[in-house]
């Protein structure tokens, strides 16, 4: 792990996003960062098209199961990106409302996971490869994260809980169907979709066959794709699609959208 201490002017460069992070100000318990990037980066927005992707396969396998494999691998890759673009993200916004808060120790780590992240995806970004509304909970809604991704789960939880909710986090589907069992119920899941031991389809899957489970709403928050998964929408699936990499401002409106007829929100 990087750590970047509070020095003023110590900067962080990624020269393969073109992205860098700065030290603007330190003035007691208020440091001011500055995140320089261009406006367009299209990796950053999971842009990748096929004509930049590698070309795959190999000797003796047909066009078609090349091009399948071409498909796929190009699938695998924008999901990797949206996945670590998504964390990027989170924690450079979780780091500016920590800021804003005073929280001057909680940003620090919060910066070391987002430099950690950033650095992951220019190592990424250098192989070749083929109105703003809040949400206000009384503190009675309370929120499920099933992601195993350590880093991002952290980020998730730290982020809405800073939105207002109760906040638990599991690994896993076998982890999150563990945790319904022992604990009290959450009024929110949100999941992942790729993860061991028990995914999220099957996940969703198990939860909705439970008639103790009924009501809980199921929001799938995932760099995969929602065609290739042919997981319904509605009661017998997930209530709606967040698709990586979340806008942080955007995400926190849409989802107090969602839950405003389960949970008590005021926005």
């Amino acid at each position: 792990m990087l750590v970047l201490s509070r020095k003023k002017n110590q900067s962080l460069r990624f020269p393969n996003l073109g992205i860098s992070i700065e030290i603007l100000r330190v003035d007691g318990k208020t440091v001011r960062v500055g995140v320089d990037a261009p406006r367009d980066i299209r990796v950053l927005r999971g842009e990748l098209p096929e004509s930049e992707m590698a070309e795959t396969g190999s000797l003796g396998q047909s066009p078609q199961a090349e091009k399948e494999a071409e498909a796929q691998a190009t699938s695998q890759a924008r999901h990797e990106l949206r996945n670590r673009l998504n964390t990027a993200s989170l924690a450079l916004h979780l780091l500016q409302r920590q800021l804003d808060l005073g929280r001057v120790s909680d940003a620090e780590k919060t910066l070391a996971r987002a430099v950690d992240s950033l650095a992951d995806l220019d190592r990424l970004a250098a192989e070749p490869v083929s109105t703003r509304r809040e949400i206000k909970a009384d503190g009675t809604c309370r929120a499920l994260i099933v992601e195993d991704n350590e880093n991002e789960r952290q980020l998730m939880v730290g982020f809405l809980e800073l939105c207002g909710y109760q906040v638990d986090a599991v690994e896993d589907g076998v982890a999150a169907m563990e945790y319904l069992e022992s604990h009290a119920r959450p009024d929110i899941v949100l999941l992942d979709m790729n993860m061991p031991r028990m995914d999220g389809p099957k996940t969703v899957s198990a939860i909705r066959s439970n008639p103790e489970y009924e009501g809980i709403k199921l929001f799938a928050v995932s760099g995969a794709e929602q065609a290739t998964l042919q997981l319904p929408m509605g009661h017998t699936g997930v209530d709606h699609w967040f698709s990586k990499p979340l806008k942080p401002a955007e995400f926190a409106h849409d989802l107090a959208e969602e839950v405003t007829r389960t949970c008590s929100t005021a926005g």
